[in-house]
């Protein structure tokens, strides 16, 4: 058996990563079978399930992914931010359209709920750190505590994330983002 570097394994799952997320943004959680996996993939079920496991294993290491790489969006500009992304990027979150799917897994599958919950601490941990240093620099309101803003900022993104997946008009959502930005920003003296 060939020995294969670090680079080319890593691609190979890069690779499984790519077309699985297109495979669920097409045919949603359940509907994304194992031949269309494969399909979506160019990779058989053993080469797709010895990187991944199983399907909700592959499922969730994308969700790890897009947490990853929100929790950097919001280390630089915060969670606003990252719907404005997903306003201007629709490709890099047409996947989420299973969030429908996601919440029914997160009310009726514990074991689901908690891979879900431990792969999203590291989008929940950067939007905790970024209001903190708001908070600091006195660009945060401070008459509601950060855990209530927190709670709000995370209810507008489930409820941005529905609508864009159940393809809702985009057409204010940059005017509605400047509003929940301004709406937990510090008020300017004399407002």
């Amino acid at each position: 058996m060939p020995i294969i570097s670090d680079e080319e394994l890593q691609r190979r799952r890069q690779e499984i990563l790519d077309g699985a997320r297109r495979c669920f943004a097409e045919h949603g959680y359940e509907g994304a079978t194992v031949r269309l996996l494969e399909e979506a993939t160019g990779k058989s079920r053993g080469a797709i399930f010895h990187h991944y496991g199983d399907k909700e294993s592959l499922f969730l290491e994308i969700a790890r992914d897009d947490a990853q790489r929100q929790a950097d969006v919001v280390a630089e500009g915060g969670l606003v931010e990252v719907m404005r992304d997903m306003v201007s990027h629709p490709e890099r979150y047409d996947w989420l359209a299973t969030r429908l799917e996601i919440t029914r897994k997160l009310r009726s599958d514990q074991d689901f709920r908690s891979r879900w919950q431990e792969h999203q601490k590291v989008l929940d941990e950067a939007v905790r750190k970024r209001l903190l240093q708001n908070k600091d620099a006195h660009r945060m309101r401070t008459d509601v505590p950060i855990e209530v803003l927190h709670t709000y900022l995370e209810t507008v993104m489930d409820g941005f994330i529905t609508r864009l997946a159940s393809g809702g008009s985009t057409e204010n959502l940059e005017m509605v983002l400047d509003f929940v930005e301004n709406s937990v920003r510090e008020p300017l003296k004399g407002s």
